[in-house]
């Protein structure tokens, strides 16, 4: 079996620069659309089997394209929303950012996996809900020739793919960067998920 691992396109969030990992209604710009439909296009070969979204906007919005080009329904679930950025939810000022990032880097760098912004999740919150789906969902497929398309976020992907996938690290990460309705293939080989795509790259 194969997952893969896709961000959602652009959205009105990012251009605005809105911290918005809620349920804010930041849908796709018109660029993030083509995105979604260039990902369809790409993903016609993969044979796609099943498709799960976070249920942030700009992921169901990506979902939405996808699964109508391929044929196939999806499923919202909450275990790949993008972390809860607590009181920032809904800010676009450098403050804001400035703290965001002083937390990313006590979960990605100085292993302080309790630390959270006020009313956000932590590190661990994270972890405890993304990483026992996809367990459950290799539970479930790995026997078989599935192909499951799980859409979601770029920093969720950041803190747990170099968890998740056994050739993964922070560094492969910088080289080859998360970008809009970008593509990380990785397969069920013995011992777990591999990494064998990185957006066109083969690892």
């Amino acid at each position: 079996m194969r997952i893969y691992f896709t961000r959602h396109g652009e959205s009105q969030a990012n251009l605005l620069h809105t911290i918005s990992n809620r349920q804010l209604p930041h849908g796709l710009t018109q660029k993030g659309r083509e995105q979604a439909e260039a990902l369809s296009n790409h993903l016609r070969a993969h044979r796609i089997t099943h498709i799960y979204t976070s249920p942030v906007p700009r992921a169901v919005e990506t979902s939405d394209i996808v699964a109508k080009r391929l044929g196939l329904d999806y499923v919202v679930v909450d275990s790949l929303r993008e972390y809860d950025c607590g009181i920032l939810e809904g800010r676009s000022d450098k403050a804001a950012w400035k703290i965001l990032q002083e937390y990313y880097d006590m979960w990605a760098i100085h292993n302080q996996y309790d630390m959270h912004i006020e009313s956000g999740e932590s590190f661990h919150d994270v972890y405890q809900r993304f990483l026992p789906f996809i367990h459950d969902l290799v539970s479930s497929y790995m026997d078989n020739e599935y192909r499951i398309l799980c859409i979601s976020h770029g920093g969720i992907y950041s803190l747990m793919l170099p968890i998740l996938l056994k050739n993964v690290d922070r560094s492969l990460m910088e080289r080859y960067g998360f970008e809009y309705a970008s593509c990380v293939v990785a397969e069920f080989q013995e011992g777990g998920l591999v990494c064998i795509e990185w957006n066109g790259h083969p690892i």
